[in-house]
């Protein structure tokens, strides 16, 4: 049985998950900046830019297998994009509704385990539930005006897999390599090597 006090976040959780948060604010907001640029790349298919997707739902899935408390990986999914939108993203104030949509998307796949599964299948179910969360919003706020069939449904199931591939296999790679560093010494996800 998981004690109370075991939920309650420490001041170290507080400012690791705002150092995430942030980092990856900065990097949202750079990564908006290349999806623009390689706009003409995705030409012969539009809605297969949503591969690139997942890189903006790392810090959801990240902030989770890390702090491992309730409310991280939707804590650091919606500052990331809040400082994203304060930077300037094309997308403005929006993101911040978008980032507490697909953190959530997190932090239900977490909580289905009462946090107490941090292995490679949760990171993934995590990753694609962020990434469901990102494509129900966007199929109902920015992709309204595209075709269903054509572009909708294939940018949504792209942003899934996406979303799975590299937030979930990539926020949990990212993990195990900060715990071998030390880095996360203060953590379980530091102490303790969990099994694929």
């Amino acid at each position: 049985m998981i004690r109370p006090t075991a939920n309650r976040w420490r001041t170290i959780d507080i400012v690791v998950a705002a150092v995430i948060a942030v980092a990856f604010g900065v990097i949202f907001w750079a990564w908006g900046l290349l999806w623009r640029a390689v706009d003409p790349a995705f030409a012969f298919f539009p809605a297969s830019q949503a591969i690139m997707y997942g890189v903006w739902l790392i810090p959801a899935v990240l902030g989770g297998l890390v702090i491992r408390k309730p409310g991280a990986a939707l804590f650091c999914e919606a500052v990331a994009a809040t400082v994203s939108a304060l930077l300037g993203s094309e997308w403005g104030g929006v993101t911040i509704v978008q980032g507490l949509i697909q953190g959530l998307g997190a932090e239900l796949a977490f909580a289905a385990f009462r946090y107490r599964s941090f292995r490679l299948p949760t990171a993934l179910l995590a990753g694609a539930m962020t990434g469901l969360g990102a494509a129900l919003f966007d199929f109902f706020v920015w992709n309204t005006a595209y075709e269903l069939v054509s572009y909708r449904i294939p940018y949504a199931l792209f942003t899934i897999l996406s979303a799975a591939a590299i937030a979930g296999v990539g926020a949990y790679a990212l993990t195990d390599s900060l715990a071998r560093t030390g880095a996360l010494s203060r953590f379980p996800s530091g102490r303790t090597q969990t099994l694929v």
